[in-house]
């Protein structure tokens, strides 16, 4: 919940402008609900998308404060995040919600970005694939192995997100691996081709570390993409 109108000017300005210059990286913004007119306005015609940060699971009704997928579409949104760890533990959001908030925004024609990940306690718990899969399995039993072909999968480890912990390369790599491994299981055509991101405590110092391993695709990244000369630097990062 960060964010105002001439802040986010002078943000948007500079991340359109710094990722002209990096035709061959996606890079999306996803903004808080009332500024998203100004994410069109500013991106409109560049290559930065643009998304929200959440969804409800409906496609209308009456259902004050809440937002739709076709809103979203309205705004020119291509992503939308369903699932972020904060949705999940302040409001309770269960992994089947999430499934069906994912679907309503495929419904739409928007790509949804599944957040999944485990908190400290279950980390040492030595429970974390089982937490991932839950996550991964409530939408693949809900909406089918297929509704992964045209989506985003980010891993977030929660004990690694705003606490300036990062999970090491090789453990976020780990985790990736088992979620592509997890889909393969179903159908290894939509694992294969599955973008998957690593989002927890990104940061220019660490991003192309991270970036290096086979199953990480990129970065949804959180405190730095407030700061567009860090942001801008973890996109070079995912430069090929």
């Amino acid at each position: 919940m960060h964010g105002a109108l001439a802040q986010n000017a002078a943000l948007l300005d500079a991340v359109r402008s710094g990722m002209a210059a990096m035709p061959g990286v996606n890079c999306a913004v996803c903004v808080p609900f009332p500024y998203l007119a100004q994410a069109q306005q500013k991106l409109s015609g560049s290559n930065v998308q643009w998304g929200a940060q959440d969804v409800h699971q409906l496609d209308k009704g009456a259902y004050t404060g809440e937002v739709s997928a076709t809103m979203l579409h309205d705004f020119g949104c291509r992503y939308v995040i369903v699932g972020h760890s904060e949705r999940r533990a302040y409001y309770g959001e269960s992994s089947h919600l999430v499934a069906e908030k994912f679907l309503a925004a495929q419904r739409a024609g928007l790509t949804p970005i599944l957040c999944a990940g485990e908190s400290l306690e279950q980390r040492e718990g030595g429970v974390t694939e089982q937490v991932v899969a839950e996550q991964l399995d409530a939408l693949i039993q809900l909406g089918g192995v297929q509704a992964l072909r045209n989506a985003v999968v980010a891993y977030e480890p929660v004990w690694a997100i705003g606490t300036g912990k990062t999970a090491s390369a090789a453990q976020a790599q780990a985790v990736h691996a088992f979620i592509r491994q997890r889909v393969a299981f179903h159908d290894g055509q939509v694992a294969s081709g599955l973008c998957i991101l690593y989002g927890g405590s990104v940061k220019a110092s660490n991003a192309a570390e991270l970036f290096a391993m086979p199953d990480i695709d990129g970065g949804l990244i959180g405190g730095a993409s407030l700061l567009a000369d860090e942001f801008l630097a973890i996109c070079r990062a995912g430069q090929v």
